[in-house]
């Protein structure tokens, strides 16, 4: 399991100009394969007029799944740069559609190429990446009395706080990365006079 990787913030578009040609790059953050493939469809039927709709997705944290399309440019001068440049980026379970819209000169291989995967970069830096990292996951029991405060001061302290369930008592799940989970259990005895009990699960990726 990787210790980290990169990805979208959220869904954007950034678009540039190459010699009259319009870029549209439409990104997106993508669980899973299905997830970019509708993304894909979407963002098609949205500019369903372009004159092309390249995409590439990057699925899995060690980027298991990689696949492009170029949807009618020259065979690898759309698609694969665009992957490329997530690759590059180090972005992961994203996907990014390319639209553009032909402007009356043609730019050649070597031109598109570049046009395509400096679209996707620039909408990168647009529209913003996070960092996820690896977490080791805990849930924190707690009563009633004290679950309030102690999800609150979890959120307002930045913490990746990723379900809470309410029952008899309180469970707070959340994701802590592996070096901090002593210092976190410290400070969950002091914060709850010893009352509350963790457990420690799984790993998952968090922003934590």
């Amino acid at each position: 399991m990787r210790e980290q990787y990169v990805t979208v913030a959220a869904e954007g578009v950034h678009e540039t100009e190459v010699n009259r040609s319009r870029f549209i790059c439409s990104l997106a953050p993508a669980a899973t394969e299905e997830e970019a493939r509708a993304f894909i469809a979407r963002v098609r039927a949205r500019y369903a007029d372009a004159t092309h709709n390249c995409w590439a997705y990057v699925i899995g944290a060690d980027a298991g799944v990689q696949k492009a399309g170029d949807d009618g440019e020259p065979g690898g001068t759309a698609g694969a740069p665009m992957l490329q440049m997530l690759l590059r980026r180090e972005v992961r379970y994203a996907v990014a559609v390319v639209t553009r819209y032909f402007g009356g000169v043609k730019l050649g291989a070597g031109g598109l190429i570049r046009a395509y995967g400096g679209a996707v970069g620039q909408a990168l830096d647009a529209v913003g990446t996070v960092v996820r990292r690896r977490m080791r996951l805990v849930t924190v029991t707690v009563d009633h009395q004290r679950a309030g405060r102690i999800e609150n001061e979890l959120r307002t302290g930045g913490r990746d706080v990723r379900n809470v369930h309410y029952g008899a008592e309180v469970a707070i799940e959340v994701g802590l990365p592996e070096a901090e989970v002593d210092d976190f259990r410290a400070w969950l005895a002091d914060a709850t006079a010893g009352t509350a009990r963790l457990e420690t699960g799984g790993e998952a990726y968090g922003t934590g």
